[in-house]
């Protein structure tokens, strides 16, 4: 599988993740899928830019964490654009420093978390949610970072059950 990746930094912070780490973490988000080539753009923002694309696209105030675009042809079939993903730089940080979690593993899982969601996994139930938490943790594992969903306060329906 070839990637073409591109990595749009629209958010004025000196640590961010580069576009090789990026590109290493979508990779191995992809693995097992059958097209040879993806195209897959990101763009990593600040709040202000995540809370207006969440109202935009989802109907709710505030930023989110990532957002994840599908892209489809006009007969609802995939093809090599795989999509685009939205992350806000300054709610990771956030989220990482209040779920005590280094900064990089939670970037890890944002890039993982929304090419799942590109890839159609979806976590509107817990049936659904426990297939898609269970490929993320795979990945990340591959990766060489920990679960995410262990010990995380105030995330009961994504947390997993041990």
């Amino acid at each position: 599988m070839k990637l073409h990746l591109d990595v749009q930094y629209a958010c004025k912070r000196c640590d961010l993740p580069s576009q090789a780490l990026i590109a290493k973490w979508a990779r191995a988000a992809l693995r097992g899928t059958r097209r040879a080539n993806i195209e897959l753009a990101v763009r990593i923002v600040n709040a202000a830019e995540g809370a207006r694309l969440n109202k935009q696209f989802r109907g709710k105030r505030g930023a989110t964490n990532v957002l994840s675009f599908p892209c489809t042809d006009r007969f609802g079939r995939r093809r090599g654009l795989l999509g685009d993903i939205v992350i806000c730089a300054p709610l990771v940080a956030r989220e990482a420093n209040a779920q005590n979690k280094a900064e990089t593993a939670h970037w890890a899982h944002m890039m993982v978390h929304a090419i799942m969601h590109l890839r159609g996994y979806d976590h509107l139930t817990r049936a659904d949610a426990k297939i898609m938490e269970a490929k993320e943790i795979r990945v990340l594992k591959e990766l060489r970072f920990p679960d995410p969903y262990h010990d995380i306060p105030d995330h009961e329906p994504k947390r997993r059950r041990r």
